[in-house]
C-alpha cells in the first residue's frame, strides 16, 4: 500500500500542469481539477485504513534515509491528510458552481492551476518526513495562496494579501533559520534521526532550536500574539478562497507543532508557556468576535480562537491531551470551512456580510439558514455535537492534569465556549431574524453551492455519529506519538540501537 503514499502529491502537481497547459479550455479544466482532487480523497482514506497497522514509508528517488527524502503516512498524517482532501474537494465543487471569478477581474485559467498546487503543498506538508520538505510543502502552498488571496486585484484585496504575504514570509525566514540551526547542530533535517541526536545536545541550544521552531509555526497556525494578521486577510478573498485559508491553512501549522513537539521535543520544557499562549489565544480571539459587525470578520476571529483549544491539547503533553487536539483539528477544520462557505450564501442571498445590513434571511432563504445554524452550534459545542466532545475531551485531559494552570485553561475554555455561543446566536438573531434594513429580493442558489456546503455541513455531522471509533483512532495516533519509536523505526529500522528510545512493533500499539 506504499505507493498510495506519494499519490497527494504527485496527482495535484501533475494536474495543476495539466489544467495551465488547458486554460483556453475552461471545462476541461474544471474535469481534471474534481478528477485530481477526487483520486487524492481516494489515495487519503486507503492511507488512513493502511497506517493503522504502523507507519508507510516512501524513500523518494529509492534513496533511504537520512541521505534521501521520506513520505511517510502514519495515523496522524493520513487522518489529517483524509480530512484536508474532503474540504478541498468540497470547496473546489463549491466554486465551480459558484464561477470561481466570474463576477472577477481575475481570469478563470488561474484559479484551477493555483488551487491544486496548494492541495500539493498541504499534502507534502502532512506527509513529509524531514524538516526541509516541511518548508518546502510551506513554500509551496503559500505561494499558492499569494495568489488566490488576491483574485480580482481589488485594492482592499491586495493591502489584505500584502499583509499575509508579508507575515508569510516573516514566518518562513524564522523556518528557515531554524533548519540552518539544527542543521549545523545535528548534521540532519530528519525527523526521526533528529528524534534521536537532539537529545544528545546542550539542553539550552535545544531550547533555542525549540523556540525558533515554535515561533515560527505559531506565526503559521495564528497563536496569539501573532495572530493579528489574520482576521484582517481571510475576510477580503473570496468565500471559496477563504474558506479553504481557514479550514487548513492554519491547521497545517497546528499539525507541525503536534509533530516536532510529540517527536522531537517531548520533554516538554516549554509546555508553561504554551499554556499561557492557548490561555490567551482562546481569551482574546473570542473578545475580538464578539465585537465584530461582519460575519467573516467574526468568523476570522473565531478561527483565532478556537486554535487555543488545539494549542491547549499539546501544551498538556499527555496522551489524552493529544488524542482530544487531533480530533479538535479534524472538527474545526471542517466545520469552520462549512461556515466560510454558507457565509458566501449569506453574501450571495442578502448582498452583505455586514450584520447591520443583514435581516430576515431565515424567511427568505429557509435552507441557507440552517445550513448556518448547524455548524455555528458545532463550533459553540453545543451538546451532544463534535464540538462538544472534542472540547470535553480537552476539558478532561486538563482536569486529569491536575495543576493549577491546567484549571485556568478549563476554565478559559469554558469560557470561550460560551462566548462563542454568544457569538453565533448574535449572528443569527441578526441575519435571519430581525427585519432587514432595506427589500431583499428573493436569489436563485446555484446548487452545486448549496449541494458542497451541505456536504461539509453534514460531514461535521458525521463527526458526531463516528465520534467513538476516530476517539479511538485518536487515541492509538496519540499512543504512538507518545512511544516515538514507530515512526523512528519505520524510518530507519536500525535506527533506535543505542538510544534512550524503546522500540515497540509499529504495528497495532495503543488502544
Amino acid at each position: 500500500m506504499t505507493w498510495l503514499v506519494p499519490l497527494p502529491v504527485i496527482v495535484p502537481l501533475f494536474a495543476a500542469g495539466l489544467a495551465l497547459a488547458l486554460y483556453r479550455r475552461p471545462t476541461i479544466q474544471r474535469i481534471v481539477s474534481v478528477t485530481a482532487l477526487s483520486i487524492v480523497l481516494v489515495a487519503a482514506v486507503g492511507l488512513l485504513v493502511g497506517a493503522d497497522s504502523g507507519p508507510l514509508v516512501v524513500d523518494v528517488g529509492n534513496w533511504a534515509a537520512p541521505v534521501g527524502i521520506d513520505l511517510v503516512a502514519d495515523r496522524l498524517s493520513a487522518l489529517m491528510l483524509t480530512i484536508s482532501s474532503a474540504v478541498t474537494l468540497c470547496v473546489l465543487v463549491y466554486s465551480l458552481a459558484q464561477g470561481e471569478g466570474e463576477h472577477e477581474r481575475a481570469p478563470i485559467s488561474i484559479y484551477h492551476p493555483t488551487y491544486l498546487v496548494l492541495a500539493a503543498g498541504v499534502a507534502n506538508a502532512f506527509l513529509s518526513g524531514d524538516l526541509f520538505n516541511i518548508y518546502v510543502g510551506f513554500e509551496v502552498l503559500l505561494a499558492a495562496s499569494y495568489v488566490l488571496i488576491t483574485l480580482g486585484g481589488s485594492r482592499e484585496r491586495v493591502r489584505a494579501g500584502t499583509v499575509y504575504v508579508v507575515v508569510a514570509l516573516l514566518s518562513s525566514v524564522l523556518f528557515l533559520v531554524a533548519l540552518a540551526a539544527i542543521y549545523a547542530t545535528c548534521g540532519t533535517v530528519n525527523l526521526a534521526q533528529l528524534a534521536i541526536r537532539l537529545p544528545e545536545i546542550d539542553p539550552g541550544v535545544r531550547l533555542v532550536l525549540q523556540v525558533l521552531l515554535l515561533l515560527a509555526f505559531a506565526i503559521k497556525a495564528a497563536v496569539f500574539p501573532l495572530s493579528a494578521w489574520l482576521p484582517d486577510s481571510y475576510p477580503t478573498a473570496p468565500a471559496p478562497v477563504t474558506a479553504v485559508f481557514a479550514g487548513l491553512l492554519t491547521k497545517v501549522g497546528v499539525y507541525a507543532m503536534i509533530r516536532t513537539q510529540t517527536l522531537l521535543f517531548p520533554d516538554g520544557r516549554l509546555d508553561t508557556v504554551l499554556m499561557w499562549a492557548a490561555l490567551a489565544t482562546m481569551v482574546v480571539g473570542i473578545l475580538g468576535a464578539v465585537a465584530q459587525d461582519d460575519i467573516k470578520r467574526m468568523l476570522s476571529f473565531t478561527l483565532v480562537s478556537h486554535i487555543g483549544y488545539m494549542v491547549f491539547g499539546i501544551a498538556l503533553s499527555t496522551t489524552a491531551g493529544w488524542s482530544a487536539a487531533i480530533y479538535y483539528v479534524v472538527h474545526h477544520i471542517t466545520v469552520q470551512t462549512a461556515l466560510f462557505l454558507v457565509v458566501g450564501l449569506v453574501e450571495r442571498v442578502g448582498g452583505s456580510t455586514s450584520l447591520s445590513r443583514l435581516g430576515g434571511l431565515a424567511k427568505l432563504a429557509p435552507v441557507v439558514a440552517v445550513l448556518f445554524f448547524v455548524p455555528a452550534m458545532n463550533l459553540a459545542g453545543i451538546p451532544p455535537l463534535s464540538g462538544f466532545l472534542g472540547k470535553l475531551g480537552l476539558l478532561e485531559a486538563g482536569v486529569a492534569l491536575g495543576t493549577p494552570l491546567a484549571f485556568a485553561l478549563v476554565a478559559g475554555g469554558v469560557l470561550t465556549s460560551l462566548l462563542t455561543l454568544y457569538a453565533m446566536v448574535k449572528a443569527w438573531n441578526k441575519a435571519f431574524w430581525q427585519t432587514p434594513p432595506a427589500e431583499v429580493r428573493p436569489v436563485r442558489l446555484p446548487a452545486g453551492m448549496v449541494g458542497a456546503a451541505t456536504a461539509l455541513v453534514v460531514l461535521g455531522l458525521g463527526l458526531t455519529f463516528a465520534a467513538g471509533p476516530l476517539f479511538r483512532y485518536t487515541e492509538r495516533a496519540a499512543t504512538a506519538l507518545t512511544l516515538r519509536s514507530p515512526y523512528v523505526v519505520a524510518v530507519l529500522p536500525d535506527g533506535l540501537r543505542g538510544t534512550g528510545i524503546s522500540a515497540e512493533p509499529t504495528g497495532g500499539e495503543g488502544p
